[in-house]
């Protein structure tokens, strides 16, 4: 077992008091997303967004290095009676297939190398959710490691492709102790 993959797994093995909510990203902007198709939380943990997306309708995939989240994200989708594919898989050795989803979103996890294979995973005017931690913080949330942390307007640079649909980050501007901290946030759609 890999270090990566045994780290996940000791940290999904402790039981779960609340479940996690979806990311801000899905939240505060599925009104954008399509009424019907194919959805994909990449590297989901234990897929908060995922049964976002299944609620709305959308068939939706999940994918994570964990085979303990997954399976607690299994059991939490049939408690809320929703259908929720989930699979254990690295996304950063196995991307999705080109032009296979409608919508892919993800949440606190950057892999700069996998960016362009999500845009080609997307199909015609399919949409990306993404959401991960910045470098300029207002305090020592999320990971510490520089490889992890986007640098200024990155996000943007790493899905300049796509048609930008929403954008925000925030940094340290203003007055820090209100707004959207520690993140970057967009939403992209393919041509």
């Amino acid at each position: 077992m890999s270090d990566s993959l045994q780290k996940w797994e000791q940290r999904y093995r402790a039981e779960v008091a609340v479940y996690p909510e979806p990311a801000r990203v899905i939240t505060q902007n599925q009104h954008l997303l399509p009424e019907q198709g194919l959805a994909l939380d990449l590297a989901c943990g234990l897929g908060a967004n995922a049964l976002l997306m299944a609620s709305r309708g959308l068939q939706t995939q999940a994918w994570d290095i964990s085979s303990e989240a997954l399976a607690k994200l299994s059991a939490e989708a049939q408690q809320r009676k929703l259908e929720v594919i989930t699979e254990q898989r690295d996304v950063s050795v196995n991307p999705p297939d080109k032009s296979s989803f409608d919508v892919v979103v993800v949440s606190q996890f950057l892999d700069r190398k996998l960016c362009p294979k999500l845009i080609n995973a997307l199909k015609p005017g399919g949409l990306i959710f993404y959401q991960t931690f910045c470098r300029d913080k207002v305090d020592s949330s999320g990971p510490q490691n520089p490889d992890f942390l986007l640098a200024d307007n990155e996000l943007l640079n790493l899905f300049s492709g796509l048609k930008l649909r929403v954008y925000r980050e925030e940094s340290t501007l203003g007055d820090s102790s209100v707004g959207w901290r520690n993140m970057a946030m967009l939403v992209g759609q393919k041509s």
